[in-house]
């Protein structure tokens, strides 16, 4: 009776867990639609993308059946994140203007699917019991879940340098946090360490870029107003000057 609440408990946070990835997998979409827009990929940063991309993927293998059974909510959300992370970094190579910057994004993508590829492989060779075979996977899933979650501190550190949180998306961050916290909780239903640790190193991470984000929400919206208002004020230079150039008594090249 108990190991049945449980199991139903379990079911219904993974299933939540699954709901709150998805946002966390599409709150991007945002940054992309101003990528789009704009035409360019700005400053924004591939990072926070390719190792979203390694990680789904290393979730993925940790899921199947031969590696850790019972893992069907692990293996879909996974796999969703995986297709996503795609469709991101191809977008993102669209808008790259630098060539040096998309051919190392390129090659970064090429290794990881060779990674993937290989630890897959040997793991099925190698280890002959799901026990080992979820060991191996779970750590090697430990760490690039902790990166996808670190991957960010570059922006942290360009926030805390400009006082700006521009580039640093808020519904990823939030997301992220939600994300981490649904995962801490499904990973004690029963415990499973290679979960656990991740997602609640995570949800440290991920707290501490809202924390970021509130404490330079205001200085960020006082420099994008400087900056709008610097723009026009040279627009209207621009327009005094060449309304100058066009009047015949200021213009000495006028018959």
């Amino acid at each position: 009776m108990v190991s049945h609440l449980v199991t139903t408990i379990r079911n219904v946070v993974g299933i939540t867990g699954n709901v709150i990835s998805l946002f966390l997998f599409l709150s991007p979409v945002p940054t992309f639609i101003r990528i789009w827009k704009k035409g360019s990929v700005e400053q924004f940063s591939p990072a926070p993308y390719l190792a979203t991309l390694i990680n789904c993927m290393v979730w993925v293998v940790y899921g199947l059946p031969m590696v850790h059974p019972n893992s069907t909510l692990v293996v879909t959300i996974n796999g969703t994140g995986t297709a996503i992370e795609i469709v991101y970094l191809t977008f993102f190579l669209i808008y790259c203007h630098d060539k040096k910057k998309r051919v190392k994004v390129m090659l970064i993508v090429l290794v990881e699917i060779i990674f993937i590829a290989g630890v897959t492989a040997l793991v099925l060779i190698i280890a002959h019991t799901t026990q080992r075979r979820s060991m191996v996977v779970g750590i090697i899933a430990i760490l690039f879940n902790i990166m996808m979650y670190a991957a960010p501190l570059s922006v942290m550190k360009l926030v805390i340098t400009t006082k700006s949180v521009e580039y640093m998306p808020f519904f990823l961050s939030l997301a992220s946090f939600a994300n981490g916290v649904a995962w801490t909780a499904y990973a004690f239903l029963p415990f499973d360490p290679f979960i656990a640790v991740p997602n609640g190193l995570g949800t440290l991470f991920s707290l501490a870029q809202l924390l970021l984000y509130a404490t330079y929400y205001k200085s960020t919206k006082r420099i994008i107003a400087a900056r709008q208002e610097a723009k026009m004020e040279m627009h209207l230079s621009e327009v005094v000057v060449n309304g100058d150039n066009k009047d015949p008594k200021k213009n000495p090249t006028a018959p």
